[in-house]
């Protein structure tokens, strides 16, 4: 991540219309505010995905994931520097929020535009810019005495990223066939990704810090939930218009008991022990923590859980198709794969990033691993079982990995909910009235 930390070098203070975050600060009402527009982007991307059913469509949506994650993580790093909810941190947040709404809207023509309005393409990059430049400009405006490769941090890999974003945008113009177009748009995105990540991650772990390690943990949580609740949304919509069949409501059911499960295992023990890992590093390897573990691990985590959602939509009771569900016919590729390798991906990252941040309890994570291979090794039985059943045995497996890591994880449990406790009250410093609630935003 992009984060060099020279702010306050030299002795200065904080620059008029910024108040510096301390481990106090909590999530903020504004970034709760901008944080709801992921759930559309969230679902424009499953949905981006699910258009025809092709595998480039599913990496095209891949790469728009892994772009709007890199254009969230740059606000979190952000929002523990600056507090949101305060003057001019809380007025960009706030003028980022519709244009990162319109940039969602934008998704489903991202890479190719349906006739009739604007060339949509143009106006997803335009967005792009637009949300990467606030960031930008706010970031070097709370930041005094930044060095030039500070700057160049900062600003090389955005405008690498927004030329090849660019190009990708006009090249269904040129003429070519469409097959090399769609190859051409997915490398140029691939290669801009590639930017921005090498970037964050060559940058040197002594130019970041973490302010509050509260704020930090709180605000990955929170889009952990936005990606789960997108799943349900997702079961919701496809089921609004359809008769309450008992199709409907099995596959309904199911669909929430796998969607709890993983937010069952992301929140019960693991997120414990990555908030007592911060709290108990120093500030450079914090620093470290926070890059590797939750701005690069949980984008395999939140993609995870968009396959899932993904392979949702291919369950026939869930879509209406009751002839295929009355026939039991099974899950076509999509649907087998985003759902059983979707949760494969999150329990295989979410495993990584406890390892990671907490190697002392890593052994608790041989449910999730042993989980992710079940279902790889499923995928191909898939084929001969109904979707329903399909569906059935995914939350089977998801229940009674979060089963085991509970009971197996108590003692850990119970000494991490203590010695976090002492850890936080031990890192705050004593109340100070401008991070009380209502005090004046501005």
């Amino acid at each position: 991540m992009a984060e060099p930390d020279r702010a306050g070098s030299g002795g200065r203070g904080p620059r008029p219309g910024i108040r510096p975050v301390t481990e106090r600060t909590h999530v903020t009402t504004a970034e709760l505010f901008f944080d709801l527009v992921f759930v559309v982007a969230f679902l424009q991307v499953t949905t981006r995905m699910s258009d025809e059913a092709r595998l480039l469509n599913v990496l095209q949506g891949i790469l728009l994931l892994t772009t709007l994650w890199w254009s969230w993580s740059l606000f979190a790093w952000l929002g523990n520097r600056a507090n949101a909810n305060y003057g001019l941190s809380r007025l960009a947040l706030l003028t980022a929020t519709p244009i990162m709404f319109v940039l969602s809207v934008s998704i489903p023509e991202a890479f190719t535009d349906r006739p009739g309005g604007v060339y949509m393409p143009f106006v997803f990059v335009a967005g792009f810019v637009l949300v990467r430049a606030i960031y930008l400009a706010l970031r070097i405006y709370a930041s005094p005495g930044l060095r030039r490769r500070d700057l160049a941090a900062l600003t090389v890999p955005m405008l690498v990223a927004v030329g090849l974003l660019t190009a990708a945008a006009a090249l269904p113009l040129t003429g070519l066939d469409t097959g090399r177009v769609g190859i051409g748009q997915v490398t140029l995105w691939a290669v801009a990704a590639v930017v921005d990540y090498a970037f964050g991650m060559a940058l040197p772990i002594g130019d970041r810090r973490i302010f509050s390690v509260r704020h930090w943990t709180e605000r990955h949580n929170l889009i952990v939930i936005v990606a789960i609740g997108e799943v349900l949304v997702a079961i919701g919509l496809a089921g609004a218009h359809l008769p309450g069949t008992l199709g409907l409501l099995i596959a309904s059911a199911l669909a929430v008991a796998v969607a709890g499960s993983i937010e069952w295992i992301y929140f019960d023990l693991s997120a414990l022990a990555g908030e007592s890992a911060l709290y108990a590093a120093d500030p450079a390897r914090r620093a470290g923590l926070g890059r590797d573990g939750y701005s690069y691990l949980h984008l395999p985590m939140i993609t995870g859980v968009i396959l899932l959602a993904l392979g949702l939509k291919h369950v026939p009771s869930l879509v209406g198709d009751e002839a295929a569900y009355r026939r039991g016919d099974p899950l076509d590729d999509l649907g087998r794969y985003g759902m059983y390798g979707g949760v494969a991906l999150f329990l295989l990252a979410h495993a990584a990033f406890q390892w990671r941040l907490s190697p002392r309890i890593g052994t608790i994570i041989w449910p999730r691993l042993t989980a992710a291979a079940v279902l790889l090794a499923t995928i191909p039985v898939t084929t001969r079982i109904s979707a329903l059943r399909a569906l059935m045995w995914l939350a089977v497996v998801c229940l009674v990995t979060a089963v085991a890591e509970f009971v197996v994880s108590r003692p850990q449990r119970r000494r991490l909910r203590s010695t976090l406790l002492e850890e936080a009250e031990a890192a705050w410093p004593p109340a100070d009235d401008a991070d009380q609630p209502g005090s004046a935003p501005f």
